[in-house]
């Protein structure tokens, strides 16, 4: 599946099913919003996905906490 030009948005992409889904995600060409609450974790992911030629956005922060979401 070809995903270029799509955006992404993935929760939870500092580690596990987050993470492998952002990965694909970007690999099959989609610009990926990655969003977790550890703010290193997510730039290791990011670098990881640029380094293969994705495109990835990082933003921390807990979706729980109502004043990050707004």
């Amino acid at each position: 599946m070809n995903l270029q030009g799509a955006q992404a948005v993935v929760t939870g992409a500092s580690s596990g099913i987050g993470e492998a889904t952002a990965t694909l995600l970007a690999a099959r060409g989609a610009h990926v919003v990655l969003i977790a609450r550890d703010q290193v974790r997510l730039g290791a992911v990011a670098r990881h996905i640029r380094e293969r030629g994705g495109q990835a956005d990082v933003y921390a922060g807990d979706l729980a906490d109502g004043t990050v979401v707004a």
